[in-house]
């Protein structure tokens, strides 16, 4: 149980700080937020895991790693969705 709470404190966390550190405004609420947060950790994870331990490669949840792994991880993903949801970071 204090895994999952743990993993929604640092979700939104980590969520929050992405969308700080990445210019522009997104429509997310709260719960996107977390979501995002979330998933940055898991492939903050992984890049960490792949950089600096391919030997040990493995999938763990986001609360056992960094809390800066996933803003990293966050804000590659909070790109990658603007790049697919046509914002770009461009102005009409």
């Amino acid at each position: 149980m204090w895994h999952i709470i743990g993993m929604i404190i640092i979700g939104l966390l980590a969520g929050a700080v992405a969308r700080l550190l990445v210019p522009g405004k997104e429509n997310m609420n709260w719960i996107g937020t977390i979501i995002l947060g979330i998933l940055g950790g898991y492939v903050g994870g992984t890049l960490s895991s792949l950089l600096f331990a391919p030997h040990k490669f493995d999938l763990r949840p986001p609360i056992e790693h960094s809390f800066l792994g996933a803003i990293v991880g966050a804000v590659i993903l909070l790109l990658i969705y603007r790049q697919f949801a046509g914002h770009g970071g461009r102005t009409a």
